[in-house]
């Protein structure tokens, strides 16, 4: 997400200096070649060295996009080496995950607004949150039991189409500990608003010990 965030500054900036450019040509024609001061209009049709300048910078403003643009595609695509992998299954309309070398397993569901505690969000809290060690690689893999759903959680950048009979593949590195809220992104029936995902990142040595009792 820290890629995505930098591409997106970069594009606005980009964007923002494009539209002043053309802002300020736009003025300057408009006071310079009014019709007050131009009692004679040109003739003029064309202007070879104003073409090969204004086909030069647009591409080169292109590879300046496209270069970072690859670079972070090719990140999100290409799964580093893990060093744990948890399998998310969507249902209708919950979270089940397995963490398949740990063998471990259970389902995620909201907790509804009658049983929330103070300080806990509705429509986002969840009776078992997806816990994971910081600073750590996983691999997610996503499927469906049901119907088509998404697993998504904008703080990480990620989101993963949940398909039946497929396994969809991506990964997150969280930097630091906390609690991290995403929903289902892909409508998947009549209560798909209410199947959040929560993921709460603890240090390596606490997650050893979460294993240990939830085994």
């Amino acid at each position: 997400m820290e890629d995505v965030s930098w591409f997106h500054t970069l594009l606005l900036w980009i964007e923002g200096g494009i539209v002043l450019t053309v802002a300020g040509l736009l003025m300057y024609t408009i006071l310079r070649f009014r019709a007050s001061k131009n009692a004679i209009p040109s003739t003029r049709t064309s202007h070879v060295g104003l073409e090969v300048i204004w086909t030069l910078i647009p591409v080169l403003i292109l590879a300046v996009i496209a270069v970072p643009s690859f670079r972070l595609l090719y990140k999100m695509d290409v799964v580093p080496k893990a060093d744990l992998t948890i399998k998310a299954i969507g249902n209708q309309w919950y979270w089940t995950y397995e963490y398949p070398d740990q063998e471990i397993h259970f389902d995620s569901h909201m907790i509804e607004e009658a049983q929330l505690k103070p300080g806990q969000l509705r429509l986002l809290e969840v009776d078992n949150r997806l816990i994971v060690p910081a600073e750590t690689n996983i691999r997610l893999i996503v499927t469906s039991a049901d119907v088509l759903h998404s697993w998504a959680v904008p703080a990480f950048g990620v989101k993963k189409d949940a398909i039946p009979g497929r396994l969809n593949e991506t990964w997150f590195h969280v930097k630091h500990s906390g609690v991290y809220y995403g929903q289902c992104s892909e409508l998947c029936g009549v209560k798909h608003g209410f199947m959040p995902i929560v993921v709460q990142a603890i240090p390596k040595e606490e997650f050893e010990k979460w294993v240990a009792g939830k085994k």
